[in-house]
């Protein structure tokens, strides 16, 4: 093995995927905010809202399906080779987002977008657990955690200033210059690591991507269909109960298939990656869920424009973004929980904080406090819980672990988009009497005088609903142990070197 194969240092490569992790990040949010200027341009004819939903969940649904098989297509390939090839392809899908010419054109290239972050996305974690020492791993996850924490703002920052200023396809040319350069950098800076020729499991594959798709279709249709008929003797419970029916014949194929399973369940063993995954699942549905009622209230009851609601929450993206690279490195040295329990909480606090400010008579400035809060708890949430699920993998492993990870916290974030919809629409109903009729008014422009007192206790009552699931995240994270590398910081045999890609590619 060559010496000169890889950077001396793992942080250049770690840095030239973040830019790319980075963009997709903000690419699931920034579209929310233009919703909006897409549907007067594209579908000015119709009153329906569900078309231009879709713009969301295509690219949702062809993100969250194929991530089990494109994290273990990392380990079959390698991961420098997959994330090039998932990040040219969202590149392209993005010029093509920008270029549509009409509704349908875009929900397609959307769709071949959500593909390409599906390829991306396993890759950045996997290469973490290959070239870190475990003992390090805290810090380079900490910046991961940073990236998360700071898209989490610019996303809808970002759409609210392109979308005013130069009109929302450039909330999807922004994207091209960005990922030429992340591409570019990325093949210079990230190394050729060694493969696993191992066979792939098809029937595996076929089996999870039908129950993913029937599961995160179902949840995320389930509020236009009224949770009812779909088509026909197809309604939305019976494609749910086909994915879990669907989903349990995929286990038990994986409990029978002795030679490369798509879903290592040994994996589950570890019970640090069993904890983390369900703990990463409430965290995607809270912070998923949280952006509705509150973007509503500031905007509707409140009559700020879009730009205007995301820069109140500045606090969170530049405190979680300062925070997040102290708390991976101290990560390295204590017990998870000491970070992740008051991180959780925090946000759990937050929200709850947020939830009492909801009524007209609050200052607009108030509404940073709670911004301020959430970013300290992001700081100690995004990175070590992936820190936490990822330490003890080895490099085999790497790839299938994080397919997994962000598989789990994709199905949380569409359990969060599903539910915070029906809950909404509930809250609504209960204080607005006859407001599922009139879903229509509540869309755009500041609502009337008359109906705003109870508009926003039914969008503060939503809010309880993500900062129950947040305090259920708490309560999970207290089932971690502290791992025996974290309490030394050193490296262990976990972290590979990185070689030649033709030349490994049978090393194993």
């Amino acid at each position: 093995m060559s010496r000169h194969s890889a950077p001396r240092s793992p942080w250049p490569a770690l840095w030239a995927m973040v830019i790319g992790f980075f963009m997709i990040l903000v690419d699931t949010t920034i579209v929310s905010v233009a919703n909006p200027a897409i549907k007067a341009a594209l579908d000015p004819h119709t009153d329906n809202l569900d078309n231009v939903v879709w713009v969301t969940s295509a690219y949702l649904l062809t993100y969250a399906v194929p991530l089990l098989v494109t994290g273990r297509l990392g380990d079959r390939f390698g991961p420098r080779t997959i994330y090039l090839t998932g990040l040219a392809l969202f590149t392209l899908a993005s010029l093509g987002c920008g270029l549509s010419g009409s509704l349908g054109a875009l929900i397609a290239m959307r769709a071949v977008q959500g593909l390409g972050a599906a390829l991306v996305t396993p890759q950045t974690m996997a290469v973490i657990t290959r070239t870190f020492p475990a003992g390090q791993r805290g810090a380079a996850m900490g910046l991961w955690g940073a990236t998360a924490g700071v898209a989490t703002l610019v996303g809808p920052l970002a759409g609210g200033l392109l979308v005013d200023g130069l009109g929302w396809e450039w909330i999807f040319f922004i994207n091209v210059p960005v990922g030429v350069i992340g591409f570019v950098l990325a093949w210079i800076l990230v190394p050729r690591l060694e493969t696993h020729e191992h066979r792939f499991d098809l029937l595996g594959v076929v089996l999870s991507a039908v129950a993913l798709f029937l599961i995160v279709f179902g949840l995320q249709e389930g509020e236009t269909y009224d949770w009812g008929q779909i088509r026909g003797p197809i309604s939305v419970w019976s494609l749910i109960i086909t994915g879990v029916v669907v989903l349990a014949v995929f286990i038990l194929q994986q409990t029978r298939t002795r030679s490369e399973p798509l879903v290592p369940l040994a994996l589950f063993r570890d019970r640090n990656f069993s904890v983390a995954n369900l703990a990463i699942t409430t965290v995607g549905f809270t912070v998923t869920s949280m952006t509705l009622p509150l973007m509503f209230f500031i905007q509707l009851a409140r009559g700020l424009t879009p730009t205007q609601s995301a820069l109140l929450m500045v606090p969170m993206a530049v405190i979680s973004g300062v925070l997040a690279p102290f708390a991976g490195r101290l990560l390295d040295r204590i017990d998870p929980r000491a970070l992740l329990v008051p991180g959780l909480l925090l946000v759990a606090v937050s929200l709850l904080w947020y939830s009492s400010l909801m009524d007209t008579s609050t200052p607009i400035w108030m509404f940073l406090l709670p911004s301020a809060v959430m970013g300290v708890g992001n700081a100690g949430m995004w990175g070590p819980l992936a820190t936490t699920a990822t330490r003890g993998l080895s490099p085999r492993q790497a790839g299938a672990g994080s397919g997994i990870y962000n598989t789990t916290r994709t199905i949380g974030s569409v359990l969060g988009s599903a539910a915070i919809a029906a809950f909404m629409q509930n809250r609504l109903e209960a204080q607005l009497p006859g407001a599922g009729g009139a879903s229509g008014d509540f869309s755009v422009g500041q609502l009337p005088a008359a109906v705003v007192d109870q508009f926003s206790t039914a969008m503060a009552q939503t809010l309880l609903l993500p900062t129950g699931v947040m305090v259920l995240g708490v309560v999970t994270v207290l089932f971690l142990r502290r791992p025996a590398l974290a309490q030394h910081g050193r490296p262990d045999e976990t972290a590979a070197p990185a070689v030649p890609q033709q030349t490994a590619s049978t090393g194993d």
